[in-house]
């Protein structure tokens, strides 16, 4: 049989990644910041982060000058499967170093209303 050349279909999905709570989980992710976002601009690059970012906590944005307290991260990904969005997660130094709560990881397929990315 021959293929008819088209593309496999890609899916969009949101990741709520909250970090864990103890004393040192800002410092753990500060240590390995850098690696993350070089990882992550592969992917945003590769196409498959649309929208990515950390969370911040409320007093973050209080003021110009309120210190900006990063307590997880967010994504809309594109893939073509839920299993790879997880994959890419969980090879994710923050993943891997204990910075994400891996027990309140979400990764869900999302259909987008708004805007096309």
């Amino acid at each position: 049989m021959m293929s008819t050349g088209t593309p496999v279909p890609r899916h969009k999905f949101i990741v709520y990644a909250p970090d864990m709570t103890d004393a040192d989980a800002l410092q753990r992710r500060l240590s390995v910041r850098p690696a993350h976002l070089e990882k992550a601009a592969e992917y945003i690059k590769g196409g498959m982060f649309k929208v990515a970012g950390a969370m911040l906590t409320p007093e973050s944005i209080a003021s110009p000058s309120a210190e900006k307290k990063m307590v997880g991260s967010v994504f809309i990904c594109e893939a073509e499967s839920l299993e790879e969005v997880r994959q890419v997660m969980h090879s994710d130094v923050y993943y891997t170093s204990g910075v994400w709560d891996k027990e309140k990881l979400v990764i869900l397929p999302v259909a987008l209303a708004t805007q096309t990315l």
